[in-house]
């Protein structure tokens, strides 16, 4: 298991099921580096390696870690498998990666057994961005520089948007 962000203790796991994933996940690790948040990548699959992923599950908290963000596609069921062998939250970044363009990753991370929560992000980039951006609300709740960053980069977003408005309207002159 890699540690992939110096800046703290790692207390994110960003988990796929393959390697073609990493193009998806790397967009969350892009978040947690942006907020200096220590995480670490993992490759494990549910069908491939179930004891290797078991094992990950059931030492991940004693570990540190405190979020899990898991990507996978087609059938979908790591996050599900790593959630039902932990208490740590587990959020569910569904991958585009067969024919059905990741509805089937998706239907698979949102249809979880009561009693075995998954939070569930959009398919693909997108996904696993907000995945990172959920992560860090939950690690704020502890942290009020992380609630503070989070205040600030929400800001941003706000006057990005301002700053859009304002490019059209000189555009429309």
């Amino acid at each position: 298991m890699k540690e992939k962000s110096g800046k703290k203790n790692v207390i994110v796991s960003v988990v796929m099921g393959s390697d073609s994933d990493l193009p998806v996940m790397a967009e969350a690790a892009k978040v947690l580096d942006d907020f200096g948040i220590g995480y670490e990548m993992i490759l494990t699959s549910a069908h491939r390696t179930p004891l290797r992923t078991t094992k990950f599950a059931v030492s991940a908290a004693g570990r540190g870690i405190k979020v899990i963000i898991v990507g996978a596609g087609a059938a979908a069921h790591l996050a599900g498998v790593i959630a039902a062998q932990t208490t740590l939250p587990v959020i569910g970044v569904p991958i585009d990666s067969t024919a059905l363009h990741g509805l089937d990753a998706l239907l698979s991370t949102v249809q979880m057994p009561g009693g075995v929560p998954v939070a569930a992000m959009a398919i693909g980039k997108s996904g696993a961005k907000n995945a990172a951006l959920f992560a860090a609300r939950f690690l704020a709740l502890q942290d009020k520089a992380l609630s503070a960053k989070l205040s600030a980069y929400k800001s941003k977003l706000a006057k990005d948007v301002e700053k859009k408005q304002e490019n059209l309207k000189c555009r429309k002159s």
